[in-house]
């Protein structure tokens, strides 16, 4: 009975290890510097801009606006940028070097596409 349990014990730690290993690579298939371009679907929300962003273990950051979110393993994306009084919600895929979502804002909405750098 003593090596059924020790068995089991060390068949149960392989699994964890292998599930953690595996979820932590698949955390940084995202990881780096993103250029993210954001469209308006309403000429009075202006042309366009474009963020830089970086994904660091799948959380999202930006030097250029505030930004926070969150990248899955599979690459499904939410995030939030804030810039002086504006903000606006997004989500979307990215999928290997390239992405494409919506966003909306408090008066605008719109699509974005990024593209790693």
């Amino acid at each position: 009975m003593g090596q059924i349990r020790k068995t089991v014990v060390a068949a149960s730690t392989a699994l964890l290890a292998a599930t953690v290993f595996a979820t932590a690579a698949s955390a940084t298939t995202f990881d780096g510097e993103w250029s993210v371009h954001i469209a308006s679907s309403s000429s009075t929300c202006g042309d366009g801009q474009t963020v830089s962003i970086g994904i660091n273990n799948g959380q999202v950051s930006s030097a250029m606006v505030q930004a926070s979110g969150h990248v899955a393993e599979a690459g499904s994306i939410s995030v939030t940028l804030v810039n002086g009084v504006k903000r606006a919600t997004g989500s979307g895929h990215l999928s290997g070097a390239s992405g494409s979502g919506t966003w909306r804002g408090a008066m605008c909405s719109g699509t974005w596409t990024a593209s790693r750098n």
